[in-house]
This record gives C-alpha cells, structure tokens and sequence, in this order.
C-alpha cells in the first residue's frame, strides 16, 4: 500500500489519514462497500457508502497513474535516455496530463519533419536560430547546404530548422500547461449542420448553429452534440481564439524583434497551427466527454437507486397485462408469491374488437384467482387497456395500476427468463415480469443489465465500464441496504449481495433445492465455495424469517450475536423479549458493551434492529391513476392540469409521464416557483406531481410541463 496515496486522499477529502487507511486496507481484504459502511464504523470512523466509493476511485486512479509512471521509466532506461533530472521530475508528476507531457519529446514516434531535418544535421542551425541572437539566418543556413543530405538551398535549411523548433514549441512542457488551459477556461465549441442534412438532422436542428464557451455548456447538451457528429449529422470543434493562443506562445518563446525572432514567431505559428491546437483539442473534447460522462452517469446512478428503492406492492395476488392492438394483451395471474398460475391472450382493441369475449375472460380470471391488483404495462396500447379493465367495473376491491415496462422486453427474451420459463413465450414472460415488478421493484429489476431499465440519458454513449462499474454500485447498495430472503431469494438477487456473486449465488439456491430452506445463517457455511470471508461480508445482509435464531431475521451481524446474548443474560430474560419489549431495551447502558472493535456506532446500529428487525427501508406503496380521456397528444391542450408520475431525472429537467405514450418535459425553470440548480433536489422517480401542459408539438413528438403553481 503506497502511503503517498493515503496521504493524497486524506488530504483532497479532508478526512483523518487513519480512516483513508483502514478503507484502504479493508479493500484489500476484499471487503465490499456496503459491508464496510455497515459493519466497520469504528474503524472508519463511521465513513459512508459515498465516501467509502470515493476513496476505492481515488486509489484506483493513483494506481493507474503508478503503473504509468513506472511504464515511462522502464521505456527511458531502456533507451539509456533516463537522468536523475528527468526522473525526479517523473515522480513528482500528480497528474496524467503532466506526466504525459515530460515523457512526449522521448516518446518514440513516426519520422517528423523534426527528425528527418535532424537526421539532415539542421539541429545547431535550429538552436542558433532558437536562441534569437543578432545574426543573419540566411547567411547561417548557407553553412548548412549539403547536397548529399538534401539539404539543396537556404530554405531547405531554414525550413528544416523552423520544423524543428515546432516540434520544440509543441512539446515544451510550460507552454502545453499555458495552451491546456486556455482551452479549458476560453475554448468556445462551435457546432453546425453537415451541408446537406438539414432536413435528416432534423432533431438536431437546436445545434445546427451553435457556439458556446466549452466550460459552461451542460453534460447533456455536449453529449447530443457529439452524438450528432457521431451520426454525421453535425461536426463541432471546440477551440479559443488563435489570437489568444498564439499571444501566449509569442510571449514565451519570442524573445527580440530580429531576423531570427522572426523565424521563431514563425515557428511558433506553424507549431500551434499543426500540431498544438489539434493535440489540445482532442484533449478538451476527451476530457469535456470524460466530465459529461461523469455527470451523466451519476445523474443515471442516483435515478436507478430510486426506482430500485420504489415501494413495494407486496404480497398480492396479481393480475398482470402485456397490452397490445394487434398481437393482442397477454394476461397471466400469478399468487401473492409472484408464481406463474395462468397465462391467456385477449383482443379488446382494434383490428379484432373482441370486446365482450375479453371482458367474459377477465372476470372469469378474476374471480377464479381472487386477484387483489390488476397490473397493465404502460407502452403501446397501455391506456386503452387500462380503460378497458377499468369500465368492466370488477366486484371487489380491485386495484388497477399502470406499471412502467422499461426494460421488461430485453428480461423476457433473457437466458435468465428461459430458465425460469422456459415453457412460455418471450410475451408471458414479459406480462409476469411486469406483475413481478409490481409487488417487488429490486427483486425483479435486478435480473436486468441495469443500463437497460432506461431511467438515463445517453447511456450508450457514455464510458461504458464506468456506466456498468457506478450501476453496479447502485444495485449492490440498494440490495444490500434492503437485505434479502435468503429462502426466497432468487440466483440474480443473491448475486449482488456483498461477499456473494453469481457463482456462490448459485451454489446457495442449489444447496436450497437439495436441502430445503435455511433454518440458520450458521447453515451457511454448509454451502460449496462459500469460505469464512465470504460468509463475514454476506451473512449480514441475509435474512431468514421464523428461523432457529430470531436474531437472523434482523441486520445484526452473526459476529455480533454474543452482544445481544449478553445483554439479554444480563437483562434475565431471552433475546426474543429483548426484541419485543422496549422496555428491557431502554435499560440497556450501550457503555458497558464497548470493546476494542465494537464501539458505540455498532451498538446503536443493534439496538435499532432489535427494535425493528428486518424492517424495509422503502417507503409504503400508494395507488396512482392518470386522467381519464387523456390518452394521446392529440387530447393534450394548453393549460390543461393532469397528475403525472415522474420517470427520468436529467441535469435540464424532469421527464412526466401523463399516460399519452409521450413523456412531456418540465424544463428546470419550470420545476418550481424558485430558482431550481439541480432538478434531483426538487423531485425523486415515481413522484407523483400535478403539471401543467405549456406546448404540444406532435411533428417532433414534445411536450413541455411546468409544474410552477402559479400556471
């Protein structure tokens, strides 16, 4: 472990050098995130999941920049070209940027103009030139004709001398720093049309004249950009103006006003011009990209924990509906345990209109079924059916709620649908997923690859391994902060609990088949591959509900149970009184109980579970319904208010979903009466809210909300 790197990180996050340390060493014993942040508090000193991720990212990132460092060095003193200067100036490198700018004039490279006028002999003449004495250049460079080098005249010679010294302005480290950060505080990023394609590009029309200073345009606006060149709908070049640039490559490297100023300045105009500029701007757009993708993926992650954490219907016998016109609505009815009882097909809607064979099938269901809640997939054909279920007017208190089916088609038509149904087509599939997701959210959305649930914004376009790195993340925390039945709990869910993965994942669900259910956590240390370091991280955040020892239904971790076997001992009564009565628990002096690795963090966190074991931290489920008579664009006017749900959160704004087929977008200036910086901190996924319909465009399929009250 590299103490430079502890100290760094300690310093950048303003935290004590002892907690960056112990993180660090628990991540090399493999612990997860969730387990440190859950079960380490007193050696972290009670770090959370965000931090504890920042510090892993840090270290990783310090790590990448060692393992370049020590590619340099090994490359220089392979090549003899490594001295105590340079190395020591390698070392002190923070940054990839500077470290890649001290090795670029021993970087190996193609043969440059520079090193062909080299290889020519033209190097005194170019540093005689360079250092801007008063001389003739001209009366210089005829000492330099040589025939047999190809060096025929005085502009032969004067021109291989220029090339080198661009090659020296481009790859003079002061001068990279100065021009990296004119692009970064002056870069303007100017986009426009491909001639030609004005009328294909046409959702791409905002941009076909666009300029803007690159350090304040927003992460999403950058990424349709460059998209739009991606498609070849648009080209952008993001650059300051030349005159800047070249004013601060003059001042440095300009140093008389003689003969041979005038070929530096010359130089230095031809440097910036081929090289630098191009070099500098494929930096800025790397690293402009890198930052847009970093908020689009953070805006993505923080969208996908809340719809992961929406509440849960529960355990209810569901009705389930894939709507559809043509191809009809597949209908399956599955009890409160989310199993497969009955699958049919019903063809309300247009070409066949088999209204009353449908209706007769649905009741007939219903009743057969008992079905508490009817849920209908909110894509093509989702209001009508609800509209149709809803006018059968089913005896009882039934329930109708739209559920949002992002995602249920690439889960149907996965290995993991195939071995669950393998019986059953990929619409069946799809009908149940959508069921499932209602009575729970996790359980079911976690057999999707996460970047596939669609709660982001370009989420193909971003880094594509950090996308997957930051959802799976999000997928773990969520998990594991909810806890799992290990009994119930399916193979994909398993996977994501801290110490577990997919292959000890499946070796539990295989030891459960064979053996039955767990009767105790201790049990598992019974199942194949799962050794004592992956039972410390795992057994936490597993919970077994009426098994052999109470404490396994709650987040108190199975090295804690002689805790709580103390307490009760030393209250006379059992663990399960201490469980049921608060009173017991009040009389509990927590000081007493503080050892060297348990302190007051951890014996708070138990107390807590032993007043609620097991309780789930999502909030209650409440029933929503959309309008009625409101089920295309073509019913929206201005001025209308209709309730809606809110599906994607961006940087810009909030996307309503208002049952038309066509979210409608509440711009950030219209989210509330009050200046709005980040719509994340106004509105969650799943709210509820009341909009406003300000625009209608059909042709480009917009809509714009405002949830301002005073509309």
């Amino acid at each position: 472990m590299n103490q430079s790197h502890i100290t760094k990180i300690a310093r950048e996050l303003k935290l004590k050098e002892k907690q960056v340390l112990a993180t660090a060493q628990l991540f090399e014993e493999d612990a997860t995130i969730p387990f440190i942040a859950r079960y380490r508090k007193e050696a972290t000193g009670s770090l959370d999941e965000t931090t504890i991720t920042t510090i892993r990212d840090r270290l990783h990132q310090l790590q990448e920049l060692d393992k370049r460092r020590d590619s340099i060095l090994k490359s220089l003193e392979e090549r003899e070209l490594l001295t105590d200067e340079l190395k020591e100036n390698i070392m002190a490198a923070e940054t990839m940027s500077v470290l890649e700018d001290i090795y670029l004039p021993f970087k190996p490279k193609r043969r440059t103009r520079a090193i062909i006028a080299k290889e020519k002999g033209l190097e005194p003449l170019a540093q005689l030139i360079f250092e801007q004495g008063d001389i003739d250049p001209i009366a210089e460079a005829q000492k330099f004709i040589d025939q047999e080098k190809g060096v025929n005249t005085v502009d032969d010679a004067l021109q291989g001398a220029v090339d080198i010294i661009v090659e020296w302005v481009n790859e003079d480290q002061e001068a990279r720093a100065k021009i990296r950060k004119l692009f970064a505080e002056k870069g303007i990023i100017r986009a426009k049309v491909v001639s030609g394609k004005e009328e294909e590009a046409i959702k791409y029309k905002d941009y076909y004249e666009w300029e803007e200073p690159i350090k304040k345009i927003p992460s999403h606006r950058l990424q349709a950009i460059m998209r739009g060149e991606k498609e070849e709908f648009l080209t952008f070049h993001i650059l300051p103006e030349e005159k800047d640039a070249l004013a601060i490559l003059e001042k440095q490297f300009v140093k008389d006003s003689n003969a041979a100023s005038d070929q530096v300045r010359m130089a230095v105009h031809d440097s910036y011009k081929r090289l630098l500029s191009s070099s500098m701007e494929n930096e800025i757009q790397a690293t402009s990209k890198q930052k847009a993708d970093e908020e689009a993926i953070k805006v993505f992650a923080e969208n996908l924990r809340q719809l992961l954490l929406a509440a849960p219907l529960g355990q209810k016998r569901v009705m389930a509906i894939d709507p559809g016109f043509r191809t009809g609505c597949k209908v399956v009815c599955m009890d409160s345990q989310g199993k497969l009882l009955h699958n049919d097909t019903i063809y309300p809607h247009e070409p066949q209109n088999q209204k009353e064979k449908a209706a007769k099938i649905i009741r007939n269901l219903y009743e057969q079924f008992q079905v508490e809640v009817i849920a209908v997939g909110n894509g093509t054909a989702g209001r009508e059916t609800e509209g149709f279920i809803r006018s059968l007017n089913l005896s009882g208190d039934n329930v109708v709620v739209m559920v949002n089916e992002s995602g249920a088609s690439v889960y149907s038509a996965s290995e993991v649908a195939k071995k669950e149904f393998p019986d059953y087509d990929l619409t069946i599939r799809g009908a149940v997923s959508i069921g499932r997701r209602l009575m729970d959210p996790l359980a079911e959305l976690v057999k999707i690859e996460p970047k596939s649930i669609g709660v982001g914004q370009y989420q193909h376009d971003v880094n594509q391994k950090l996308l997957k790195e930051k959802l799976d993340d999000v997928v773990m925390s969520c998990v594991n902060m909810v806890g799992v039945e290990l009994n119930t709990a399916s193979k994909q869910l398993l996977s994501y609990v801290s110490g577990l993965g997919s292959k000890r994942a499946q070796n539990i669900v295989e030891y459960r088949d064979e053996n039955g259910p767990f009767k105790s956590r201790k049990e598992l240390n019974k199942v194949p591959g799962l050794g004592p370091k992956a039972f410390e991280q795992a057994a936490g955040f597993l919970r077994i509900r009426d098994g052999e020892n109470p404490l396994d239904a709650s987040a108190v971790h199975p090295e804690s149970y002689h805790i709580v076997e103390t307490m009760a001992k030393d209250l006379k009564c059992s663990v399960k009184d201490l469980m049921r009565d608060e009173s017991l628990r009040k009389k509990i002096d927590l000081n007493k109980y503080v050892r060297d690795k348990v302190g007051l963090p951890t014996l708070n966190d138990i107390i807590s579970e032993l007043a609620k074991p097991g309780r789930d931290p999502r909030d209650k489920f409440e029933i929503f319904s959309f309008a009625e008579a409101i089920n295309t664009m073509e019913d929206l006017k201005v001025g209308m208010k209709l309730p809606g749900i809110v599906t994607n959160i961006t940087n810009f704004g909030a996307f309503v979903d208002i049952g038309v087929h066509q979210d409608g977008l509440v711009h950030k200036s219209e989210l509330a009466d009050k200046f709005v910086k980040n719509p994340a901190e106004v509105v969650k996924l799943q709210q509820k809210v009341t909009v406003t319909v300000l625009d209608v465009d059909i042709p480009r399929k917009r809509i714009s909300l405002s949830m301002k009250k005073g509309r």
